[in-house]
């Protein structure tokens, strides 16, 4: 029926309201998680607001799972906005940032946080829930692997900042700013999620679905630089509009990426024709979302 009738407007409504409410039981879980580790969360910029908007991304991406399916992409995500903080707000060196980096990796070979190390405590109660599945053993290295290519992908444009900030002429090109997406954080989360919630299909073909969530996280790497450029240049971030790019060559490369992503998805509905939708809606969610706002909001650094 058509979605103008008013049948087939209550059916979307109902839809809708039904994911509403998985991201509302996913926010309660951030919350708890929140007052666990008080230091990671400085309010503002991680308030209410945020941890509804991390919670309603992974609803609406995945909304075919329950609240307990979509618990580790939602703690995923706000481990990811801890780390980034953690680096980009709070190091104040390359030792910190390296001593982060370093510690955060050992924690995801197996090693115990430090007390008081509340960023390593979260990413071990993360990793010891993923070693539940019984397949985590198998498919560990490659989860330890997105962890070390978002923490070294993150030092790498601290150092990106640090260098700017003694030589304003000292900045990556736009190739190297978007090979570094991995900062971004998402295929880190959907690794996370496809082993805790993958079927013995899914599984098998991980390699090739996180080659093609690195793809489409480049997608959400421009469409977030788009969203967020005026604060980014307040906060003294990095932008890929900053790196000789205009808005309407950063539109027509999105496109491009786009396209790419399209292509790529196409091949992957033979295999794991649901991964390939939740990339998809990965996509989708995130350029609609980031049309009127981002996660982070105002943020002062």
């Amino acid at each position: 029926m058509p979605p103008h009738t008013p049948s087939g407007g209550f059916e979307a409504a109902a839809e809708q309201g039904r994911i509403c409410a998985l991201a509302a039981r996913g926010q309660r879980d951030l919350q708890q998680r929140v007052v666990v580790y008080p230091n990671l969360f400085p309010n503002p910029p991680v308030d209410g607001a945020m941890l509804s908007a991390l919670a309603l991304s992974t609803a609406f991406i995945a909304p075919w799972c329950t609240t307990q399916q979509l618990r580790i992409a939602n703690r995923a995500s706000l481990w990811v906005t801890a780390e980034d903080w953690q680096i980009d707000s709070v190091a104040t060196s390359i030792d910190a940032v390296t001593s982060t980096v370093s510690t955060c990796l050992a924690v995801a070979d197996g090693a115990t946080p430090a007390d008081g190390d509340e960023l390593g405590q979260f990413l071990a109660e993360i990793r010891d829930e993923l070693a539940t599945a019984p397949t985590f053993a198998a498919v560990q290295p490659l989860w330890r692997d997105e962890v070390r290519r978002m923490l070294t992908a993150d030092a790498r444009e601290w150092r990106w900042r640090a260098a700017r900030a003694a030589d304003e002429t000292q900045l990556p090109t736009f190739e190297e700013y978007l090979d570094n997406a991995d900062n971004y954080g998402a295929t880190l989360v959907n690794v996370s999620h496809w082993i805790a919630t993958g079927d013995t299909q899914t599984l098998n073909h991980l390699p090739e679905l996180t080659a093609v969530s690195r793809e489409v996280q480049k997608v959400l790497r421009l469409v977030n630089d788009l969203a967020s450029y005026e604060r980014d240049v307040k906060a003294g971030d990095l932008n890929a509009l900053m790196l000789g790019v205009d808005r309407d060559e950063m539109h027509w490369l999105v496109g491009q990426h786009m396209d790419l992503c399209r292509t790529l998805l196409d091949g992957l509905e033979e295999i794991c024709p649901q991964q390939a939708i939740y990339l998809s809606r990965e996509i989708g969610f995130t350029t609609g979302f980031y049309h009127d706002t981002d996660f982070w909001g105002t943020v002062e650094r």
